[in-house]
């Protein structure tokens, strides 16, 4: 290896200070002008008796900068104001994730990725040491993922599948596939952020993001299934694609081919797992019990007992050698030849892979800034792990990493209260891979499908809750949504069942944006007050063929092309939902009353469909007022021709002083 990594000791040398990070960006200007005082040299004058204009002016400008650079890199407001009394927890919190990670992240390179297992403790370790800096959480745990190494893995599957060549060939495509995913994958999560996108957590289903999980862990289960019954070997003969191919192959062949020894031992393990799991839960006020690392105590005594028998000779696969080397360089640019021409066939993959990485990720960084009392920006970071993923492809074959909910929980609750907790865990990580990775040498692989069966488990904890939650809120839409992922994902692949689902998706959210909230209004009897007929049961509607319809939102191009037809059914059916098959209920409207105090904000193409609507209505000589309006949609309104087609006259106060106009009216011209 031609070149050795180090981590830099200034790093865990860092200046104490009873700050917490909430007050970071509110420090006082005093505060900060020294700061950057300090960094360009200067010093106050105090011969002068008073700062010139320029001075002040260049001062403001400083504390500006440290301002926006502390807002954009983090690292710089959180390291000088950092809290000593806050290390023991964040080691403690680094070290306990870590005995986690590290057998977690070589099952997940090895088993899911198909991979080597270097790929996945590179990526446990180098892309959480470029969020530490540039991420806003301060609990989040980046490392890859069961779900995402997942789908590396079937990428990695699907491009071997059409390859020729020997095995060494086909480990270093391997790599090229995994490094342009991850590549790309932190581009697009850098691009997201970059254009303030980061409000895609709110605008995707979680129904979507739970029917994903339910496949995957289905998925995964059935994956694993293949090593622990010690089927590896004839699944390479075999060859099966799909999830379903891979089921009818374990039902064929798990009975009558399988290796017996590696099922007693991934049973086995399983079952312990499980038994210490569970008896740790009874032990939580010993925090040495409830935070002994099960999965690594599992590995360590799984590795000598293969060891000393030898489980190798009777036909159970293990981990074997694991050289540290690349090809001449430990870290080269991403952007090789090897690497380019499996970009086209990997960009749907990296696109999956950011969204739903993110979304994992948001949701443990804002529980952990819930518990803590701080906040998150979904921008900034969407590019600390854009960045992290783009820093990690510079190690080849290194896995998409994003935060996981249950490490960062574990993270929090063990004492880490900083992204030093993240460093250390990162240190013992690249310490773990560079010296004792040569220890797990007898490691049986039928161990490392087992641990992940178990993350499996977690996976699936609350998806009952989930569709019961559904069921007993009659939110049928979410159910189907659910069901299509999960069934898609089966079928055929994740991505697919992903893909469909984000379209179904976004599809439901722009159906919902283009429908304009519109309700008609009742006057209360004995009042001046109008309010919606839907709500108040004593509002009353005007008997004369006067209709009065609120607008409850802004409009725009969206929300307006339907405008006329909601209109149309306002008039003759009313609030209530009917089937357009159905009779009219109601008589045409002779005047039309719009009550907008909710509309803050009219786009032009919103506004040449209003006018073209009240164009269309003047023509049918139905009366048309608009109250409420503000300044803004009144000028827009203007520029529209909108104030010319009607006269001012028709543009009133309020709802009140449009009725009395129009009952003047019709005193004075009688029909």
């Amino acid at each position: 290896m031609s070149s050795q990594l180090a981590l830099d000791p200034e790093h865990s040398n860092i200046g104490s200070s009873a700050s917490s990070f909430m007050d970071l960006d509110r420090t006082r200007h005093e505060e900060r002008t020294p700061l950057l005082d300090s960094i360009h040299g200067r010093e106050d004058g105090y011969g002068s008796g008073q700062s010139s204009v320029s001075d002040v002016d260049a001062k403001k400008e400083q504390s500006l900068l440290a301002r926006r650079i502390k807002y954009y890199i983090p690292s710089f407001a959180w390291i000088p104001n950092y809290n000593a009394s806050f290390i023991g927890g964040d080691v403690l919190a680094g070290i306990t994730v870590a005995s986690m990670l590290i057998p977690q992240s070589v099952s997940y390179g090895t088993s899911l990725a198909k991979l080597n297992p270097l790929t996945g403790l590179f990526s446990a370790s180098f892309p959480a040491i470029v969020y530490a800096f540039l991420g806003t959480s301060r609990q989040l745990n980046v490392a890859p993922e069961a779900a995402l190494s997942l789908l590396v893995g079937q990428a990695v599957s699907d491009i071997r599948f059409d390859a020729v060549g020997n095995q060494k060939d086909l480990e270093a495509l391997g790599i090229a596939v995994s490094t342009a995913i991850t590549l790309q994958a932190g581009l697009i999560t850098f691009l997201l952020g970059f254009f303030r996108l980061g409000f895609i957590d709110v605008v995707l289903s979680r129904a979507l993001l739970r029917g994903f999980v339910s496949a995957v862990a289905v998925v995964i289960t059935i994956e694993q299934l293949i090593p622990m019954l010690g089927l590896a070997a004839l699944q390479k003969i075999a060859k099966p694609e799909t999830t379903v191919e891979k089921f009818l192959f374990l039902v064929e062949n798990g009975f009558t081919n399988s290796n017996a020894l590696a099922a007693t031992i991934s049973f086995s393990v399983l079952a312990i797992l499980l038994v210490l799991r569970n008896l740790k839960n009874f032990f939580k006020k010993y925090w040495f019990i409830y935070r002994l690392p099960e999965v690594l105590i599992v590995v360590v005594l799984s590795t000598i007992l293969s060891s000393k028998l030898r489980w190798d000779k009777e036909g159970v696969d293990i981990l074997g050698a694991v050289p540290i080397a690349t090809e001449g360089s430990f870290v080269q640019i991403p952007l090789r030849a090897s690497t380019l021409k499996y970009l086209r066939r990997t960009t749907s993959t990296a696109v999956m892979i950011s969204v739903v990485g993110f979304l994992d990720s948001i949701v443990a960084a804002k529980q952990n800034a819930a518990r803590f009392g701080h906040t998150i920006s979904p921008n900034r970071e969407l590019v600390a792990l854009g960045v992290a993923n783009v820093a990690g492809s510079f190690i080849p074959g290194t896995l998409p990493a994003y935060g996981s909910l249950t490490r960062s929980q574990i993270n929090a609750d063990v004492g880490g209260r900083t992204q030093v907790a993240s460093l250390a865990c990162s240190g013992v990580i690249l310490f773990a891979t560079f010296f004792l990775l040569p220890y797990l040498y007898f490691l049986p692989k039928c161990v490392l499908a087992s641990i992940i069966c178990l993350v499996v488990f977690s996976l699936m904890f609350e998806i009952p809750h989930e569709v019961m939650y559904y069921w007993r809120m009659g939110a049928w839409i979410d159910l189907t949504l659910m069901s299509l992922t999960f069934v898609f994902s089966l079928i055929w692949n994740v991505e697919v069942g992903i893909v469909v689902s984000l379209i179904i998706s976004l599809l439901l959210v722009v159906h919902r944006s283009s429908r304009a909230r519109m309700t008609i209004l009742g006057r209360i009897p004995g009042t001046d007050r109008w309010k919606p007929i839907n709500e108040n049961p004593e509002a009353e509607e005007s008997a004369d063929g006067t209709l009065i319809v609120r607008i409850r939102e802004n409009l725009d191009f969206a929300n307006t092309a339907q405008l006329k037809e909601r209109l149309r059914r306002l008039e003759l059916y009313g609030v209530q939902k009917t089937h357009p098959s159905e009779d009219p209920r109601r008589q045409q409207a002779s005047v039309l009353v719009f009550h907008m105090a909710d509309v803050e904000t009219i786009d032009a193409s919103a506004a040449q469909i209003m006018f073209e609507l009240l164009e269309e209505y003047k023509s049918r000589d139905v009366g048309l007022y608009i109250t409420h309006l503000g300044p803004g949609p009144r000028e827009i309104f203007a520029k529209a021709g909108i104030v010319d087609l009607l006269s001012a006259d028709a543009f009133r106060e309020s709802v009140a002083d449009a009725i009395a106009l129009i009952e003047r009216s019709r005193h004075t011209f009688p029909n």
